[in-house]
């Protein structure tokens, strides 16, 4: 048994939770300023049975002292991290991607409704301690190759559950070189492995990330015991990597630009709680400018926050995407999970820089998603067909 210091849910999974933290006869949320309500994958809704989920979010957070993000605010799993969340702490959410809070060290993980539902009433949960993977990278990543790459290389190392229920360790001196986008995008994708969590040491950088959110004094020093024992350990040369795709429909199903072949692509899809961050909304933008994205190739572009969307804006990056016909949306999930705008058609190929493939994620079991880095994304959205960001960095 563990005491939960934060715990979460959204709006596809925070009803359920409602309904179960009644139905198990409480009345009042443990902490209430520690449990948060999220209105982001439908945000705003786009159908009436959502909106009635959204109706059912706010009457909760009213009668319970919970907090509510709503619409517009952004995703769960950044907001969490530029607000409340702090290195050393356990948070569980109603969501498989909860792990991204590994990139403050802090141990977050996802989890069904009704176990958030308890940890809601009660603040506590059970888990147990998983194992640990200890992966260590080293070396310079090469031109127009990102944290993005290397987790997606990652993925197709280790296998989709090759890492189940395992804690994975990220280390080594490309990480600690790496900023703190990029640091998220990888323990945000960490459960595409099967892991629980996926962990980064903090350090100057994780400070620097606190004090800008105004919350440099949680940071908190953690390291690695020495004699620290491992299930396994996985050794990567980060020099010898090229920018990596996970094709349909598995994440795991990964291809190096150099394999793939060069497909057209009807949908470029920029943003999610994986690469929806400042940096990756710079790197696309610093490759569409003055260039146009091509005839019969959509560009959505969807910041992961508000405060991000606000940066965007004040550094010109939106009107860039703008320019180039791209579609700028509010801040939240936008078309990642298939609930809202950016549905993909019969047949219909999208690049995507979210973190799932799964056939249907996209709202369309006929659809096909590749996932790669912001770069490869902006590049195919101006060639209109998958391209090598090594021609555009």
């Amino acid at each position: 048994m563990v005491n939960v210091d934060l715990a979460y849910v959204q709006d596809g999974t925070g009803p359920l939770a409602v309904r179960q933290f009644r139905k198990m006869g409480f009345t009042q949320a443990h902490n209430p300023k520690r449990k948060i309500l999220f209105l982001d994958h439908a945000s705003p809704s786009p159908r009436r049975e959502l909106s009635n989920d959204h109706m059912l979010l706010r009457e909760f957070a009213k009668e319970t002292g919970v907090q509510i993000s709503d619409v517009g605010n952004g995703i769960c799993h950044v907001v969490v991290l530029e607000s409340y969340l702090s290195p050393g702490e356990v948070a569980v959410g109603a969501d498989s991607h909860s792990c991204t809070g590994g990139s403050l060290c802090a141990f977050t993980t996802g989890m069904g409704s009704t176990d958030v539902a308890v940890a809601f009433a009660l603040g506590k949960t059970w888990m147990r301690c998983p194992e640990t993977f200890k992966i260590r990278v080293e070396g310079e990543l090469p031109k127009a190759v990102y944290s993005k790459d290397l987790m997606l290389h990652i993925i197709g190392t280790i296998g989709a559950d090759g890492a189940t229920y395992k804690a994975l360790e990220l280390c080594g001196s490309t990480v600690d070189g790496l900023s703190m986008d990029a640091r998220i995008t990888m323990s945000n994708i960490a459960v595409e492995s099967g892991a629980k969590a996926g962990l980064i040491a903090p350090d100057d950088t994780t400070r620097a990330f606190l004090r800008e959110h105004g919350r440099e004094e949680h940071y908190v020093a953690l390291r690695p015991d020495a004699d620290a024992e491992y299930e396994r350990v996985i050794e990567i040369d980060a020099s010898k990597l090229v920018p990596t795709l996970s094709c349909p429909h598995f994440v795991d199903n990964t291809r190096t630009i150099d394999e793939i072949e060069r497909i057209n692509v009807n949908q470029v899809f920029i943003g999610t709680c994986t690469n929806g961050h400042m940096e990756d909304l710079r790197i696309a933008a610093s490759i569409l400018k003055g260039k146009h994205v091509a005839p019969g190739t959509r560009l959505l572009v969807t910041p992961a926050s508000r405060s991000l969307y606000l940066k965007a804006m004040e550094e010109g990056l939106l009107s860039i995407f703008a320019e180039a016909g791209g579609l700028v949306t509010s801040p939240g999930c936008g078309a990642c999970v298939g609930v809202h705008a950016g549905v993909l058609g019969d047949g219909e190929v999208c690049v995507a820089t979210q973190n799932r493939n799964f056939q249907g994620r996209m709202g369309n079991p006929k659809g096909n998603i590749y996932l790669g880095s912001p770069a490869l994304a902006a590049a195919t959205a101006i060639e209109g067909r998958i391209a090598d960001p090594r021609d555009y960095v």
